[in-house]
């Protein structure tokens, strides 16, 4: 059975006078979740979305699909297959729902929103809806294209009232790209922005006023969208922009500056970055993001910038890598940050698909003051490598990886979850055990510490009293050290549901139960069809199994029971239908 429990074990803490101080545990667990195997849809580029224990998540290859998965892994599914295409008359791949998914979902109620890239009437890409198991498809709108729409988006969609809003890499007057507007019932698609036409500079980077081929999707706050523009701009190397959602009041809020040293991708530097080819994330009036490029190495920058365009800030420039003509180069901090961020209270959480300690990419975290950059994991060989961000549920990191080294059409899912560091201190004739309340945005209310004298199954889990206090962020308990050896472990319970588990043997009621130290719980007494029971059945927890035990001396029912502080299990009063209320105490040692 499973119990739903996140378990934190201190080990070895046992010595002569019962505990030995065992530092810090591994806060981080990294985890592979689900592997495909090409007929569940592969290659996922979009981000997953998560809501309550469950993934939403979309595939390109093969035409498509929309999937869904549990948290843990279990229960993967196909919600929709795209449909196979043809050409029409124009050379354009059309079909009826679209094809080449790339770009996140949204969830509303029981639905799903998103965009295909290509496919529907015109070949040009879809915005759709599907019900959260699978049926009610519809294709809400199918893009036109060049001049009057938008073409192919690789963004997802948000949500405002009954509006979707997205971005369009191509199409519109000058085909540089749209912001649209649709309503969720496919009704009023309007076209609230065409990026405008532009000039190649004398280094040969199209240049433009408001930027050019948006890839990603948008943010907002009130009536104001905000996006990134991978082109165009005053340098030609992207734009953070701003826009009403009724299309008026575009502006321009950074063009990212000009590169100097390698032309091209490959490895100029600047003080901002170049390349945002991921979205924003808001927080507080502040927009946060990536550039793919440039920085002080060339490689990559996260920033920050105000919803008003001041106060631009490099929050970090990716370090240049051991091979700066190669895609595998490592260095200590990731490379190529082209994917978006997600926020945990106050630090931002990014993914690289190159350097680190391995060259094939890391899971950074950054405080949003631009302090505290840490390097949480670093990619191997054997995790394969990624196209999509990631996406934060609770304490748990969410991401896809693909197998590029063995098969392409393989991809996974993964988890990195983060959990309290649990300390032991020796104070004398104490042990003081403490946990942090939280740490880099992740909330640890809820967690409760337990101990044990004997790891042998079955193993009986107490809470440790007393209640533990907060000293300067820090959860702390004080105990002393006296008697058995003892260990400690931290837990949080899993979700709040119920579950059916093995029947008791014998159907009784007004029946006592009671906890016992050897980790059984005990049925003791009651009553049903069979008159008054003397039978006793404990049940174990990790086998999900019932056994009789010795039956209790004096039949009765409506008893009290309970395990006492020497670990034996006390039947106290009760009645057996004859001599009324009864005063008899009988005690079992397990």
């Amino acid at each position: 059975m499973n119990s739903q429990l996140h378990l934190f074990l201190l080990p070895a803490l046992i010595a002569s006078l019962g505990l030995i101080p065992a530092g810090r545990m591994t806060a981080q667990t990294f985890t592979f979740l689900h592997r495909s195997n090409g007929s569940e849809g592969s290659v996922p580029e979009g981000n997953l979305i998560s809501s309550g224990n469950i993934l939403y998540g979309t595939t390109p290859y093969g035409f498509g699909t929309v999937f869904a998965a549990n948290t843990d892994g279990t229960g993967f599914t196909n919600l929709h297959r795209f449909t196979a295409s043809s050409t029409n008359s124009s050379g354009a791949y059309t079909n009826n729902d679209g094809f080449d998914l790339r770009a996140a979902l949204i969830l509303s109620g029981n639905t799903l929103y998103g965009t295909a890239g290509y496919g529907g009437s015109s070949g040009l890409g879809t915005v759709f809806a599907v019900g959260i198991d699978g049926t009610g498809f519809k294709t809400l709108h199918t893009f036109a294209g060049y001049p009057s729409e938008g073409a192919t988006s690789r963004a997802g969609l948000i949500l405002s009232g009954t509006n979707l809003y997205g971005t369009t890499i191509a199409g519109g007057s000058t085909d540089g790209g749209t912001v649209f507007a649709v309503n969720t019932d496919g009704a009023g698609f309007t076209n609230l922005h065409s990026f405008t036409a532009g000039a190649n500079n004398s280094s040969g980077y199209y240049t433009n006023s408001d930027g050019a081929n948006p890839w990603a999707g948008l943010v907002v706050s009130g009536n104001t969208l905000y996006g990134t523009a991978v082109g165009g701009g005053s340098s030609g190397l992207g734009t953070v922009f701003a826009i009403n959602t009724d299309g008026t009041g575009f502006a321009t809020l950074h063009s990212f500056t000009a590169i100097s040293g390698s032309a091209g991708y490959y490895h100029g530097t600047n003080s901002d970055g170049a390349y945002p080819w991921a979205g924003l994330i808001l927080s507080s009036g502040t927009l946060f993001g990536t550039a793919a490029y440039g920085g002080s190495s060339g490689f990559g920058t996260v920033f920050a910038i105000n919803t008003d365009g001041t106060g631009f800030t490099t929050l970090h420039s990716f370090t240049t890598t051991s091979d700066s003509g190669a895609y595998f180069g490592t260095n200590n901090d990731g490379a190529y940050p082209y994917v978006g961020l997600v926020l945990a209270g106050d630090t931002l959480y990014g993914r690289t698909p190159a350097g680190g300690s391995s060259g094939v990419g890391t899971i950074f975290a950054v405080n949003t003051n631009g302090t505290g950059f840490a390097n949480v994991h670093n990619f191997a060989y054997n995790d394969d490598l990624f196209q999509a961000g990631l996406t934060l549920a609770g304490n748990t990191l969410y991401g896809t990886t693909i197998d590029y080294f063995t098969d392409v059409y393989d991809d996974t899912l993964f988890s990195l979850s983060f959990r309290p560091l649990l300390t032991v201190t020796l104070s004398g004739a104490s042990v003081i055990l403490s946990w942090p309340t939280n740490v880099a945005g992740f909330d640890y209310t809820g967690y409760t510490l337990q101990s044990t004298t004997n790891l042998v199954s079955p193993t009986f889990w107490a809470p440790v009293s007393p209640a533990p206090l907060v000293v300067n962020g820090q959860n702390t308990v004080t105990n002393s050290i006296s008697g058995n050896s003892r260990f400690y472990r931290l837990i949080r319970p899993g979700p709040q549901t119920w579950e059916t588990l093995a029947n008791m043997p014998t159907a009784r009621d007004s029946l006592g139960a009671a906890a016992g130290a050897d980790g059984r719980i005990y049925a003791i007494g009651g009553e049903g069809l069979g008159g008054f029971f003397d039978t006793v059945e404990a049940y174990t927890p990790g086998t999900d199994s019932w056994i009789t035990m010795p039956a209790i001396p004096t039949v009765r029912s409506f008893l009290a029971a309970a395990t006492g502080a020497d670990g034996r299990i006390y039947a106290i009063g009760g009645a057996d239908g004859s001599i009324g209320p009864m005063t008899t105490v009988e005690v079992y040692t397990p």
